[in-house]
């Protein structure tokens, strides 16, 4: 036990770059969030449900974090900040990463009783601040939601989605190094290959630019091939007149 929680505090210091140690994530409220949600999520499983929801309602008043008891969260779940609402069918892989005043909502809820209606997040995604993900949906496994994003339909791996409604960026969908990146962006330069849409725009100037040295170069050489065809009519004609 005590093993397997140093582990979750290292995944936590591994993603974020504010704490000096392990020992100042034990104070982080989603932290104790998950650690509230799962003995909820065992009352709750056990049928306890007004039990279940006392320590949700515990967890809600001192952590500022909303995690229904019959959501089911994988490990090393990383909740940066409070203001997050997780509802009940919701499905959180392993290592995900969920940043500030985030919802996991349902959508359909006179159909929905008693069947999935909030979304599922798979493996080493990565979810931004403000983000609102609705519905039955998955979110790929290392796919990002950009900040403020609302996703209704099912994101592909290694996507990254940003805007209302939200949108896949230029680049097809990859799967992304192994090393994380805080936030969810890249704080290299811009054409660093850690966020390929930007790469993908940079190369795509740097080709503009060659092909107009090379039409500059052309239209030079052009332009010299026409003053020797002038000057050599212009000598032919000098050549006449003598």
């Amino acid at each position: 036990m005590i093993s397997g929680l140093i582990a979750y505090l290292d995944s936590i210091v591994a993603r974020d770059p504010a704490p000096r140690s392990r020992w100042e994530v034990l104070l982080y409220p989603g932290l104790w969030a998950v650690g509230f949600h799962r003995v909820a999520h065992r009352l709750f499983r056990a049928r306890l449900f007004f039990l279940a929801r006392a320590v949700n309602h515990l967890a809600r008043f001192f952590t500022a974090i909303d995690i229904h008891p019959g959501a089911t969260i994988g490990r090393h779940l990383f909740i940066d900040h409070g203001f997050t609402v997780i509802g009940e069918t919701a499905e959180i892989g392993d290592n995900v990463t969920i940043y500030q005043c985030v919802t996991l909502g349902g959508t359909n809820p006179a159909n929905g009783i008693g069947g999935k209606r909030h979304p599922t997040l798979s493996d080493d995604s990565i979810i931004g601040s403000g983000a609102q993900i609705l519905g039955p949906i998955t979110i790929g496994r290392r796919a990002r939601v950009g900040a403020n994003a609302v996703v209704t339909e099912d994101v592909p791996e290694g996507a990254t989605m940003v805007g209302v409604k939200a949108r896949s960026t230029l680049v097809a969908a990859e799967t992304w190094a192994k090393d994380f990146i805080p936030y969810g962006t890249p704080c290299k330069e811009p054409c660093a290959d850690a966020e390929p849409a930007v790469g993908r725009i940079c190369k795509l100037e740097a080709e503009i630019a060659d092909l107009r040295a090379q039409v500059a170069d052309l239209l030079a050489a052009d332009l010299r091939a026409q003053v020797a065809d002038l000057l050599a009519a212009d000598q032919r004609h000098d050549g006449t007149k003598g």
